[in-house]
């Protein structure tokens, strides 16, 4: 399929993460543009992305309405440039021959766009589900087992990914594998694996520039001690972006979703520790009193736009310093910080595509340099 001619320029380095969080069936009366999100406008926002130029869309999935495969295939269906992306998938809700066939039959259909993203899990969001966080070495089996599986060759394995018995596929698609992308904050045992196995690495949201950094000297220390190019590993940081919303957008956005993030332990405290922020402070949200008594994480109860009130305790510089928002030209600047850092590719998290509209117009516009040495 060619690309019709009213498309954008495409800007290498910027994506789209698509629908950051629930899926509503229906979009309530009045509702704000990301308060409600549902399937189908998840699928009008990856078209959108590609009319907009976004190099490719990112998209996560919950397991109910919001099956990755099932609205990644909607937007390859119609478009013909972007590529598309889960980001993530964790892998142990499905077999290796799922997701071997999931990336196959992706490429088969609308030709080399596909990236396999995968996570190993999250504790609080695998609970009830009878699915176990995978371990390193069995993540890293898993995908070996699963380009083998690309190649048409026979698996046959016993180890901590599971018990296999000469699996193979019947037939194979034609043409290159789609990439392997890791979700991770980079430590010291996940650049190791992005080193040895994948071809990308999706940092999360709400690190700072400084964070990023880390995570990108890790990942090319980790490849230049196997004789890897790190050049081969693209590196993609996502960040929340807010560009000329409302002040009630801007914060939902932003500082609600960072109470999220930081409500639920493990993660926020990754998220804490990386960026060099003050625990009292974390530990003073997660005190608040809307999160008595919970017995779940708070982002599957409540709604960014209903954290903006213990949303308040945390301290504005941390948002400036780890998201984009302001004016357009305001998040420009605090794009490029990442891009300096190291950043291969950006990654607009939690808005629209439509809503970045102008960002991107400007971001294609604007000076580029060099990444230095550290950021400033």
């Amino acid at each position: 399929m060619s690309a019709p001619d009213d498309l954008a320029p495409v800007a290498e380095d910027l994506s789209a993460y698509l629908i950051a969080g629930a899926v509503k069936a229906t979009q309530p009366q009045g509702a704000r543009d990301t308060e409600a999100r549902t399937p189908l406008q998840g699928i009008e926002d990856g078209v959108a992305a590609e009319q907009l130029g976004f190099r490719r869309v990112w998209l996560s999935e919950r397991w109910d309405i919001k099956l990755a495969d099932v609205l990644l295939s909607g937007i390859a269906a119609r478009t013909s440039r972007v590529q598309v992306g889960t980001g993530l998938i964790a892998a142990p809700t499905r077999t290796p021959m799922m997701l071997a066939g999931l990336g196959a039959t992706m490429h088969a259909c609308y030709g080399p766009r596909f990236a396999l993203g995968l996570g190993r899990g999250i504790e609080g969001y695998m609970q009830g589900s009878g699915l176990d966080v995978l371990g390193y070495r069995a993540f890293g089996d898993l995908i070996d087992i699963v380009r083998a599986l690309w190649r048409g060759e026979p698996v046959t394995y016993d180890g901590p990914a599971g018990r296999l018995d000469g699996i193979r596929f019947a037939e194979v698609h034609d043409g290159p594998d789609p990439e392997i992308w890791f979700g991770t904050f980079a430590n010291p045992r996940g650049a190791r694996l992005v080193a040895e196995r994948c071809d990308g690495v999706l940092l999360p949201p709400t690190l700072v520039p400084e964070a990023t950094y880390d995570a990108v000297q890790r990942i090319r220390t980790a490849c230049e001690r196997i004789d890897r190019d790190p050049a081969e590993v693209r590196i993609c940081q996502c960040v929340v972006t807010a560009p000329d919303l409302d002040e009630i957008e801007t914060r939902s956005l932003v500082h609600g979703r960072a109470v999220g993030y930081l409500q639920y332990e493990p993660y926020g405290d990754y998220v804490a520790k990386a960026n060099g922020w003050d625990a009292a402070t974390v530990r003073r949200i997660r005190g608040h009193d809307q999160f008595q008594g919970l017995d779940v994480v708070a982002d599957r109860l409540y709604h960014r736009h209903e954290l903006l009130e213990p949303a308040s305790l945390i301290p504005e510089q941390w948002m400036l310093d780890s998201n984009a928002y302001g004016t357009v030209d305001e998040c420009v600047m605090s794009l490029q910080r990442f891009m300096d850092a190291g950043a291969d590719e950006i990654a607009t998290y939690g808005s629209t595509p439509a809503q970045n509209a102008g960002l991107i117009e400007a971001w294609r516009r604007r000076s580029r340099r060099p990444a230095v040495a550290a950021p400033v």
